[in-house]
């Protein structure tokens, strides 16, 4: 009976079917920095594609105050809050209008502000707030909402 003895070490069974990390590393080998530099750069500028440009209509909100109170006066916050709570902000001008560029959605409008005035020797303080709800804004609509401010009046004591 003859042994055979070997000196080299014996291999592992080679996997069929799948390719071997070893395959592939020599297969990328070859590009080097620059091969890969080119193909990180093809990816990223084929891959972005993103347009930062929103769509935005104007908005105009006109506050109706009581009559017999005060006459329209500029700097009332207004504010328009949409579905996903997104506050926008605006002060009025001399008419009483606050003017917003906001994306379409629906809204909703408030405001609430305080005024103090006198006629004659009596101080009086003025309480204005007003809400309107489901303010549909779209492109194609005029975006002029009219919200009408209710009001309660004071006496300041001095």
């Amino acid at each position: 009976m003859v042994v055979k003895v070997s000196s080299k070490p014996s291999r592992p069974p080679q996997r069929r079917g799948r390719p071997s990390g070893i395959g592939l590393r020599r297969a990328l080998l070859p590009l080097g920095e620059a091969g890969w530099g080119l193909l990180l750069a093809l990816f990223i500028f084929t891959a972005c594609e993103y347009d930062e440009r929103i769509d935005t209509c104007p908005v105009a909100v006109s506050l109706i105050y009581p009559d017999d109170s005060v006459e329209p006066y500029p700097g009332v916050r207004v504010e328009l809050k949409d579905q996903r709570a997104s506050v926008f902000v605006d002060s009025t001008d001399s008419r009483g209008v606050a003017h917003f560029s906001v994306p379409p959605g629906i809204y909703e409008a408030s405001t609430a502000t305080q005024l103090t005035d006198s006629t004659g020797d009596t101080w009086w303080r003025y309480n204005f707030n007003g809400v309107r709800s489901m303010i549909v804004v779209s492109p194609d609509s005029t975006n002029q909402i009219q919200m009408e401010l209710k009001m309660s009046k004071r006496r300041i004591v001095r």
